[in-house]
């Protein structure tokens, strides 16, 4: 559990006992013995095996459910198990095929803690149309999820795996691999981005996805990147239906169901977006600076004093009407209202070798990736607050990193601008990329001065891209909702749009693109919907 770094300490005592309770109840009622093995190199006794034993240790204070053994890798049972690398935790061997390569740090702690409430309760929880798929499968699968402790998309794809493990447990085994443990292994696989899946070594998905599209890309061993659920899918009933749990959607959510409607939010990808991925946050109000996925669990854990959350979920369709038809992979809608509120994408370079290259150096996350270039060259593409905070993360996890900017000056804030000259960051300015190349892997780059038009290469292992965003609006698009000349959603000084009873809210809106810009519009549109709710203007149109 995270806090604000100005919480009082009280306050956090008490959460944490409060925490500790629901969880020793949680395993009080698990009805099967959780057995955990650790393999280790005899002689070898690295951070991360000592990590496993205080994380083991801590469960087995809360449950005597929870039973630890650790073991050599030449002991008879690392044979039987085929466990070779050190080291390795095996999670009720006996059941089932789980093995987690290193330590379930940082955000892997969730992971760890459902992989363990589901094994003990003996069930997967997968959804109805995801086990309609995991029970198509008939032939082995070996899974393996590459994974970091600083990526919060990572514990969604991990977690999608282990249910399969654990729903088909005589066909379908699973490794989660932490890359800073086994950078061998991530190498090897080309794994240069995370989460990373393979099944039997074919790559099935590069980024998290939903429950049900992992279930189809593990049924068919091949990325997929939608499913569409079948008829009989749970129909909920609701007057506002938030699409993104991003800082807009997640404030929208408060104010309207504090206003008194029945609102769901549908989020496919991690709870916070980009927000998730910030390593700081600096002048949010009542924060001078504060790690971004800690200001995303107190946003999350707020809204759901008062708002359904519907995460993993991906919408479909949104067909107009009375009501508006909100179709997921998982279920329907049916709503008086819906609120775009799915913000913005990280823009690509659109240079040769960018998209082949894509996850094996090629990264637009800092925080996920980072650690896996310790101790190497990368350079971080971009010249705004993002490039900047990112260069200095890069630089502050001991990465060899240049900024490459194409102007002459920076478009960051001074206070990040001089944190960059302080720490002695290259720059290259006036200069592009041209075209990113390697065999399997980022080997180097071609880059260009645009004021002398002089081109050379570059040797680098990884190249961090930040130039922007661009706004998610196809479902917009679909809608038939106008857009603005610059891509983004058209609607009127109260967050409406041309479609009656869609609405938008954050950075999928343009402007200043800030959290707490974001967090402001999400207020005023759920204020609007619920004034319009009492008086559709659509109707005073009309008349």
């Amino acid at each position: 559990m995270e806090y604000p770094m100005d919480a009082d300490p009280r306050t956090r005592e008490v959460a944490d006992e409060n925490f500790m309770r629901q969880l020793r109840q949680t395993f009080e009622q698990l009805p099967n013995d959780i057995p955990i093995y650790m393999f280790t190199q005899k002689g070898m006794d690295d951070v991360f095996a000592q990590t496993n034993r205080q994380i083991v240790r801590a469960f087995r204070e809360l449950t005597p459910k929870v039973t630890f053994k650790e073991f050599d890798l030449d002991h008879e049972l690392a044979q039987k198990w085929n466990v070779d690398r050190s080291p390795t935790l095996l999670i009720a061997p006996e059941r089932i095929s789980i093995r987690w390569l290193g330590a379930p740090l940082g955000e892997e702690g969730r992971t760890f803690l459902e992989t363990l409430i589901m094994v003990g309760l003996g069930q997967s929880n997968l959804s109805e149309q995801s086990l309609k798929v995991i029970n198509k499968i008939d032939a082995p699968r070996n899974i393996k999820v590459f994974v970091s402790a600083t990526c919060p998309y990572c514990p969604q794809q991990a977690v999608n795996a282990v249910k399969a493990a654990i729903e088909k447990s005589n066909l379908i085994s699973l490794e989660i691999i932490d890359i800073q443990c086994e950078p061998e292994l991530a190498d090897q696989y080309s794994a240069h981005s995370v989460p990373q899946t393979f099944a039997n070594d074919v790559l099935i998905a590069q980024g998290a996805q939903t429950e049900e599209v992992f279930a189809l890309s593990l049924l068919k061993l091949a990325p997929e990147t939608i499913f569409i659920p079948e008829s009989d899918a749970e129909l909920v009933e609701s007057d506002l239906v938030i699409i993104g749990g991003g800082p807009a959607g997640l404030t929208a959510g408060i104010y309207a169901v504090r206003s008194g409607l029945k609102t769901a939010i549908i989020e496919r990808e991690a709870l916070g977006g980009q927000v998730a991925t910030t390593p700081i946050v600096e002048n949010y109000p009542g924060f001078t600076q504060v790690g971004g996925k800690t200001l995303v669990d107190i946003m999350v854990s707020h809204a759901l004093q008062y708002v359904q959350i519907f995460p993993g979920e991906a919408v479909i369709d949104v067909v107009p009407g009375n009501p508006i038809t909100v179709t997921t992979n998982r279920r329907k809608f049916q709503t008086k209202t819906v609120l775009l509120a799915t913000g913005a994408r990280h823009k690509h370079l659109g240079v040769p070798g960018e998209s082949r290259l894509a996850g094996r150096g090629i990264s637009y996350c800092s925080t996920c990736d980072g650690p896996l270039f310790k101790g190497k060259k990368v350079v971080m593409i971009g010249g705004g607050n993002s490039a900047v905070t990112e260069a200095l993360h890069l630089h502050h996890i001991g990465c060899d990193v240049i900024l490459i900017h194409r102007r002459d000056n920076l478009r960051a804030q001074d206070f990040l601008t001089k944190q960059l000259f302080k720490t002695n960051i290259p720059v290259l300015w006036n200069t592009e990329i041209k075209e990113i190349r390697g065999k399997e892997r980022v080997e180097e780059i071609l880059i260009v001065n645009n004021q002398t038009n002089e081109t050379s290469t570059l040797k680098v292992v990884g190249v961090f891209v930040a130039i922007g965003y661009e706004p998610a609006v196809e479902l917009a698009t679909k809608l038939g909702v106008e857009l603005t000349a610059d891509g983004y959603i058209k609607r009127d000084a109260k967050h409406r749009t041309n479609i009656p009873g869609v609405y938008s809210a954050g950075d999928v809106e343009g402007g200043y693109k800030q959290i707490v810009t974001a967090s402001g519009q999400g207020a005023e549109a759920a204020m609007t919907i619920f004034e319009d709710l009492i008086n559709p203007y659509w109707l005073q149109k009309q008349n």
